[in-house]
Order: structure tokens, then C-alpha cells, then sequence
């Protein structure tokens, strides 16, 4: 037995090293996907127009700081726009009319909820609403506007109107 235990000595260890990288994984992909919540978070919803890039355990932040963090998403079938509900760190008192955009870091940036605070003196509680939002904007389809400008689109200059005509004209 001593033996047995002497020659896969490195097996053993290859196996342990694997076993604590896994949990390693299992607890980092729990906190990113807001398993791993403050105890006592404030749980605030608000309707998005549209949600596109935003999942569960996308971070909400306040000036660039991660302040909580999307922990569920579903379809207001009254108002057919995008419910989020945001478990915010109960030490950061927002005010109750604060505002949320969904933005993104830059052109190949991950997508997050940005808050921006209000003025008002109470603060956001468990199960308030926050109205003021802004969806998330398509880039690629403002992209392929841009670049897809129909002639239709923009009125027609009096130049090229003239400098196109084939006819000949009227005596």
C-alpha cells in the first residue's frame, strides 16, 4: 500500500491541484452572477424601453463604481419594456430619484447600469422603482444607418437634381 501511495504521489497531487482550481471557478462564477450578494442588499426594480447586453450579474454602478449588481430581469407584459431588479450595497443611500442608464465602456466595452444620483433627501428602499431610465442604445444599428443613408432620406440639393436630368429642356 505504501508502495501505491509512494508512486502516484504526483497523480494525487495533479488531482488536488484540479479539484481547488474547480472550486476556485464554481465560487468566482457565483459572485459574478450575483449568487454572492450582500446579506441585507436593497433590492430596487426599474423598466428599461430596452435592455440589450445587460444579464444577471452585471454590475450597477454609481461614478464608475460598482455599487450592486443585476440579479433578475423579466418582461413587463403591461408595459412590454424590461423589468431589472438591482441588489445595491445597503451602505450607499441613493436618492429616490435617481436615474439609471444601461451604457457600455466604450465602442468593445463591457455593458453596465449606470446610476446617476438625484437631489431628493430620502433615500432608495427595498422594492421602490426607479422611473427616470434610459435603454440601451444599438450601436449597430445606428452604425448601419450611418453608413446605409438612403439618397430618399436627405431632400434633394437643386445641384443634383440639374446635374443628373438626361432630358433635355422644355423650348
Amino acid at each position: 500500500m505504501k508502495a501505491a501511495i509512494k508512486e502516484n504521489v504526483a497523480e494525487a497531487l495533479i488531482g488536488l491541484a484540479v479539484v481547488l482550481l474547480a472550486v476556485w471557478f464554481v465560487s468566482m462564477a457565483w459572485t459574478r452572477t450575483g449568487g454572492g450578494r450582500a446579506a441585507n442588499a436593497v433590492e430596487v426594480n426599474a423598466l428599461f424601453p430596452n435592455a440589450s447586453g445587460v444579464n444577471i450579474g452585471t454590475d450597477v454602478r454609481v461614478a464608475g463604481l460598482k455599487v450592486g449588481s443585476v440579479i433578475g430581469q423579466s418582461l413587463d407584459p403591461a408595459t412590454w419594456q424590461v423589468k431589472l431588479v438591482f441588489a445595491l450595497d445597503p451602505s450607499i443611500k441613493l436618492p429616490s430619484d435617481s436615474s439609471a442608464a444601461i451604457t457600455s465602456e466604450g465602442l468593445l466595452g463591457s455593458t453596465f447600469v449606470g446610476i446617476t444620483p438625484g437631489g431628493s433627501e430620502t433615500a432608495l428602499k427595498s422594492g421602490d422603482t426607479i422611473v427616470d431610465t434610459q435603454g440601451a442604445m444599438d450601436l449597430m444599428g445606428l452604425i448601419g444607418g450611418f453608413i446605409n443613408k438612403t439618397p430618399s432620406s436627405s431632400p434633394p440639393s437643386s445641384e443634383g437634381a440639374d446635374a443628373g436630368s438626361a432630358s433635355a429642356p422644355a423650348p
